[in-house]
C-alpha cells in the first residue's frame, strides 16, 4: 500500500502526520518506509536523517535518471534505516529543486512510480510526504500511489481549497493514475471548543467528502515530539494526541 500525504496549504501538518502514522504502522509489525520529496526535509529532520548526503538521498535516485552514473543504484539501496524496527526512510533533500526543471523538461514523471512498484514489493507500507503544492515531485507521486490522505486545519479556506484539489486529483486520476483514490480527509489541530471546525466537518460530510471520523485536536506535545526528533508513538505512547492519531490510522487501515 502507497500513500501519499498531500495537501497545496502549507502548515496542515504532513510531515508530521506522513512521520507518525508510518511509526504506527512500523510499531504494529508492518515494514514501512518514508519518501521525503519535500525540499524543507521536515520529515528527515523529524527522524535525524536531515544530514544524509546527497548520495544517499531521494535527490540522488532521481538525479541518476538524468545525468550520467557508471552504476544506477537500485531504489532499495536508498532506503536507509531508522532508530525504530521496521521503519525506513528516504532521506530529503533541498537539493531537489535544482533539478526539477531539467526532470519536468525531459519527461521523467512516471520514475518515480516505476521506483515505488519496485519498493511495494519490500514493504508493507508507504508513505509519501509532499511538497505543499502541485509541482513535478507531488504529481510524481500522486501517479505512483495507491490512494491520497489529504490533511487539513479546518479554517475558512479548507473548502474551497478542497474543491480545488479533489479537480486536480480526478484529473490525474483520469490522465496519469485511474486506480488513484482519495483515502481520506484528516481533520488535523482540531479545536474541539471553537464553533467553525464543527461546521466546516459538517460541511464536508454533507459534501460527500471521506472525512476520517477521528479527529487530531491541536496539542504542545506534537511540538515537544518534534523538538525531541522522537514520534509520538515512541515519545508519548499513552497520550490522548498519541491515541487520536493511532485512531486515524486504524480507521484507515480497516477501509
Amino acid at each position: 500500500m502507497i500513500r501519499v500525504l498531500f495537501n497545496k496549504k502549507g502548515g496542515v501538518g504532513k510531515s508530521s502526520l506522513t512521520v507518525n502514522l508510518a511509526a504506527i504502522a512500523a510499531s504494529k509489525g508492518l515494514k514501512t518506509l518514508i519518501l521525503d520529496l519535500d525540499t524543507q526535509c521536515n520529515a528527515s529532520r523529524y527522524l535525524q536523517q536531515e544530514n544524509a548526503s546527497k548520495e544517499d538521498s531521494i535527490f540522488e535516485l532521481f538525479d541518476q535518471t538524468i545525468t550520467f552514473h557508471i552504476r544506477k543504484k537500485p531504489a532499495i539501496e536508498y532506503c536507509q534505516p531508522t532508530q525504530y524496527d521496521n521503519l525506513f526512510i528516504i532521506p530529503g533533500s533541498p537539493n531537489l529543486a535544482d533539478i526539477e526543471s531539467e526532470l519536468d523538461s525531459r519527461h521523467k514523471i512516471y520514475k518515480l512510480r516505476e521506483a515505488l512498484q519496485k519498493l511495494s514489493k519490500e514493504f508493507d507500507r508507504i508513505f509519501i510526504d509532499t511538497p505543499p503544492a502541485l509541482n513535478f515531485y507531488s504529481l510524481s507521486a500522486l501517479i505512483g500511489a495507491d490512494t491520497v490522505l489529504i490533511p487539513i486545519d479546518c479554517d475558512d479556506f479548507a473548502i474551497q481549497g478542497l474543491l480545488s484539489l479533489h479537480h486536480q486529483i480526478a484529473e490525474i486520476t483520469e490522465d496519469h493514475n485511474e486506480d488513484l483514490t482519495i483515502e481520506g480527509i484528516i481533520a488535523n489541530q482540531y479545536m474541539t471548543n471553537a464553533k467553525l471546525p464543527g461546521k466546516i466537518i459538517d460541511d464536508l460530510l454533507e459534501q460527500g467528502y471521506p472525512v476520517i471520523p477521528q479527529y487530531i485536536a491541536q496539542s504542545v506535545k506534537m511540538r515537544e515530539s518534534h523538538q525531541v526528533q522522537k514520534p509520538l508513538v515512541h515519545y508519548a505512547p499513552k497520550h490522548k494526541l498519541t491515541q487520536s492519531v493511532v485512531a486515524v490510522f486504524d480507521a484507515i487501515e480497516a477501509q
